[in-house]
């Protein structure tokens, strides 16, 4: 029986990557790339390497798991269990090398399936966010500052703001994954003293077999800048889709009802409440979100390691790598399926486009008479300030209360249905989306 929801709950495709089957996989991936290189130089046989490829196809999880219980190093447990299987070539395993040669370069193997996986998903939701800002680049809604009515702006707006968010991120991600990308095979502190002055040689040979870059320098492990960034673009991405699940959330509240999250037949929202239509995927979204974000102060506080390193990153890694990436890559999936089944009700968009009764076409009717000439900027503001004040208190719209006011006699009744109209404030909107999806 699993207990952490990521075996069953939120599990996805990365589960496999980060699975113990495959990182035992990728330990002896390194191990064969070590004897390789070294048969390749002449430090072991050559009939070593078929012997040890071998052995390496009858090495068993449960083996290594019965010689870790005993020996307590999970690295060494592998390297025995490898050894079992090699006949005489077992002696020639792991030579020269220390565990994290091993652990931290597969590592990188892992970590590259990985994001090679997140790419792909955020490659998705930028598709999805595109052909939205696209469709809806002309529906007007009404644009919200501090929680307040403002002007209108456009639903393409809000999907081509993410868009582009989404885009930095990957962004991020594959300037990062240049820097994860890496290995070492340099030993117990970095000085590669047991390849006897073949160890650049050796490490660069390794690492090119396995698609790696070799670190320009490493003491015991490769130090943990690299993994934290990682660890941080996947937060900034969680933090992203937490933005967006938030908006969705609240344009779902009851009052505002303008989005809503796909409900089906048969769904119930509330045990007791049957009338319910909870945003529960966009709120599990936010929740999982802060998990990832967490993360990310663990994986910073393992930089600093003390002197050549120590343990303390280690059990904690165990965690927060897979959690974030496993994490990160359900919470995208939900969204990419939340919005291509997201519900819009027009009608809700223009009752609220409407609901403050012209009080959001301020701005305009300032600007109108500004550009008139009839007022500096200034005054203009504080004329249209006072009659926006008198509109809310008596409850009136606001175009009524021009019309009272000393300014209603300088302007013309179609000037005034064209000021009021929320439809046509709309800017530059169309074009800036279309440019911003391109």
């Amino acid at each position: 029986m699993s207990i952490s929801p990521f075996e069953d709950r939120y599990k996805t495709e990365m589960n496999e990557i980060f699975e113990e089957e495959n990182k035992l996989k990728k330990w002896i991936e390194v191990e064969l790339a070590l004897a390789k290189v070294h048969a390749e130089l002449g430090n072991i046989p050559k009939d070593a390497v078929k012997k040890i490829e071998s052995g390496a196809k009858k090495v068993k999880l449960e083996r290594v798991k019965e010689i870790e219980e005993e020996i307590h190093h999970d690295l060494m447990a592998m390297v025995k269990a490898l050894t079992e299987q090699s006949g005489d070539a077992g002696k020639y395993i792991h030579l020269g090398a220390t565990s994290y040669d091993i652990e931290d370069t597969a590592t990188a193997l892992i970590f590259g399936d990985a994001i090679s996986l997140i790419k792909t998903r955020l490659k998705d939701l930028k598709k999805t966010l595109k052909e939205l800002a696209l469709k809806h680049k002309k529906l007007v809604c009404i644009g919200r500052t501090h929680g307040q009515h403002a002007t209108p702006t456009t639903y393409g707006m809000k999907f081509a703001i993410y868009f582009q968010e989404t885009k930095r991120n990957l962004e991020r991600l594959e300037q990062a994954e240049k820097r994860i990308l890496v290995g070492k095979m340099s030993g117990a502190t970095g000085t590669m003293a047991t390849f006897e002055g073949n160890g650049k040689q050796i490490q660069e040979k390794v690492m090119k077999s396995l698609g790696l870059k070799p670190a320009e320098i490493s003491n015991q492990v490769i130090q943990r800048d690299r993994h934290s960034e990682v660890i941080y673009v996947l937060a900034s991405t969680a933090a992203l889709l937490e933005k967006i699940a938030k908006e969705i959330r609240n344009l779902q509240r009851t009052e505002i009802g303008e989005l809503g999250e796909a409900f089906g037949s048969k769904q119930v929202g509330s045990s007791t409440m049957p009338h319910k239509r909870n945003p529960h995927k966009s709120e599990r979204v936010c929740s999982l979100a802060r998990l990832v974000r967490a993360n990310v102060l663990t994986a910073l506080e393992d930089i600093p390691l003390e002197h050549e390193r120590d343990l303390t990153n280690s059990a904690n890694e165990r965690a927060i790598f897979s959690e974030s990436f496993i994490c990160t890559d359900f919470m995208l999936k939900e969204m990419i399926k939340l919005l291509e089944g997201l519900n819009f009700s027009e009608a809700n968009i223009k009752r609220n486009l409407r609901l403050t009764q012209g009080l959001i076409m301020a701005e305009r009717l300032m600007i109108f008479l500004t550009n008139k000439k009839k007022f500096g900027r200034q005054e203009a503001h504080e004329i249209v300030r006072q009659i926006a004040q008198a509109a809310f208190e008596k409850n009136v719209h606001m175009k009524e209360m021009v019309k009272r006011s000393k300014i209603g006699l300088i302007l013309r009744d179609n000037e005034l249905d064209e000021i009021f109209n929320e439809t046509t404030y709309i800017g530059e909107a169309e074009r800036i989306v279309e440019e911003s999806v391109k």
